[in-house]
């Protein structure tokens, strides 16, 4: 992925110096991290606080990370946060409206967001509260060992989901689909928020195809990268290798076929209404 030479975003919030702590009732932190699979890449980690222990974060301060490997680190989520600006910032100006600019957070261990308190087992996470992404780095590292999904574009695809939700959360699709889940049952719940996270990967690649176009960003391999990773955190995939069997109607994020197909979607087109997975009687 071509990155170095592009535009360093100013809405990147590092909070890597300053760690938070937790004290938790009832083990609280063995639920955290039991639920790794279940929310990778969720969007709200207040779900998690509805089982287990209360943690309760103490904060307490580290240096800041100057290391070659944290700066790296931060200039490139920077440099693709700043892409995410340019491409949505112009699709929203096509749709006559204004893109309101997330911020996105960088910490490490664990952070603290106005959906409440969350460790980096839960991944990356969009919260539509403060309208801001969270991410430690370290999880691409996580990408590359555990998930077998390593590469510069498979990080920027990442980002570029999580930028999805906040997407959704601007266009008002995601509060929809919170006050239909509110009074689904469980599967009924679980089904529309894989079409909440399939639209997400759509998004992610319909950035991808403005970027390519503005900006020539992609380079050989890049796409396979994406594609690679969104196969690695299919639902399907995941609960194979945490639990040995797939079940379906728990899905909430959607299967290896269906994130490599909507993604698909999204950067051949680059068109926002091909990602209706709401209407699709197929996804």
């Amino acid at each position: 992925m071509r990155w170095r030479d592009g535009r360093e975003s100013d809405n990147v919030e590092d909070r890597r110096g300053m760690g938070t702590g937790t004290v938790v009732a009832g083990g609280g932190i063995g639920t955290v991290a039991l639920l790794l699979v279940a929310w990778f890449f969720g969007i709200d980690p207040t779900v998690l606080m509805e089982s287990g222990g209360t943690p309760s974060p103490v904060v307490t301060q580290r240096s800041a990370p100057t290391s070659p490997v944290d700066q790296e680190a931060r200039k490139f989520v920077s440099v693709v946060l700043a892409d995410t600006e340019d491409t949505w910032r112009s699709l929203f100006r096509q749709m006559g409206g204004t893109y309101r600019e997330p911020k996105l957070v960088l910490f490490s261990g664990a952070v603290q967001s106005a959906c409440g308190f969350a460790q980096s087992a839960v991944g990356p996470f969009y919260c539509p509260a403060d309208q801001k992404v969270y991410l430690d780095t370290e999880f691409f590292d996580e990408m590359q060992r555990r998930f077998k999904a390593p590469g510069d574009f498979a990080q920027a695809y990442v980002i570029a989901h999580e930028i999805g939700h906040h997407v959704q959360n601007l266009l008002g699709i995601s509060d929809k689909v919170q006050s239909l889940r509110a009074r689904a049952g469980e599967a009924e719940g679980n089904a529309l928020s894989v079409r909440l996270e399939l639209q997400a990967d759509c998004f992610a690649g319909v950035w991808a195809n403005h970027a390519q176009k503005t900006r020539q960003i992609l380079e050989a391999g890049d796409v396979e990268e994406a594609l690679n990773a969104a196969t690695a955190i299919g639902d399907d995939r995941l609960q194979m290798r945490s639990k040995g069997y797939v079940a379906p109607d728990s899905f909430t994020h959607g299967s290896s076929a269906q994130r490599v197909r909507w993604f698909k979607q999204g950067i051949t087109t680059g068109d926002l209404r091909q990602c209706d997975t709401f209407s699709a009687t197929q996804l």
